[in-house]
């Protein structure tokens, strides 16, 4: 709820650290004002050296989110008081799936998810000034202090997650097909938008709708 503290964000600078057109959605919806800034980290992090998907997602949300605070932090301009870093994965199995690297690759993750659950997670990360005082709290989030070294001045970086279930129907070859032709599924986690033409190929969700990017 951000009623308690609107009066407070209105005030601040909020940049959003990403150009994902959804979560520009998302927050606009809420009746945030923020810039939206694309972020320079690579996301090439090796999957295979996180315990879980979640850690994953989060330390993605947190490069992105950091990237573009040394970005303004080091211009001469007036500086951020929040950044917001997101990062979305589909997983089954325990396999990550991202965006598509190609029409072949996204028919193969829809292939994998046909009549199966899987699992959506996002990672939050917020960098804020480090002499922010903050209020609430997550069962879910975590922080820590960045190195005096990393940046013109000290940041924290709070992350947190969120998870949702997904049931797929099942899925023909020929829907496939015409799905991935659409063109919809290729900057989508997992290669559908459930807020699409991919909402016709979901059956069920148990948790946040809009969670499932």
């Amino acid at each position: 709820m951000l009623e308690p503290i609107r009066h407070i964000l209105q005030r601040q600078r909020l940049v959003l650290a990403s150009a994902s057109e959804r979560r520009k959605q998302i927050l606009s919806s809420i009746g945030l004002e923020f810039e939206s800034i694309s972020s320079n980290f690579a996301e090439n992090l090796p999957k295979e050296s996180f315990s879980h998907p979640i850690e994953y997602v989060k330390e993605n949300a947190k490069q992105k989110a950091i990237d573009v605070w040394k970005q303004l932090s080091g211009s001469s301009g007036h500086r951020p008081d929040l950044v917001i870093g997101c990062d979305t994965v589909v997983t089954l199995d325990d396999t990550i799936f991202e965006k598509p690297k190609d029409q072949e690759d996204a028919q193969h993750i829809l292939s994998r998810l046909s009549a199966n659950k899987h699992v959506v997670y996002t990672g939050v990360a917020l960098v804020t000034h480090s002499t922010t005082q903050s209020s609430g709290t997550s069962a879910q989030a975590s922080s820590s202090a960045a190195d005096a070294n990393d940046s013109p001045e000290d940041y924290v970086v709070t992350t947190f997650h969120e998870a949702t279930d997904v049931f797929m129907t099942e899925l023909s070859e020929h829907v496939i097909k015409a799905y991935v032709a659409t063109g919809e599924p290729m900057d989508k986690a997992g290669a559908y938008g459930i807020q699409g033409i991919g909402a016709t190929l979901v059956e069920s969700i148990r948790g946040d709708y809009f969670n499932v990017d």
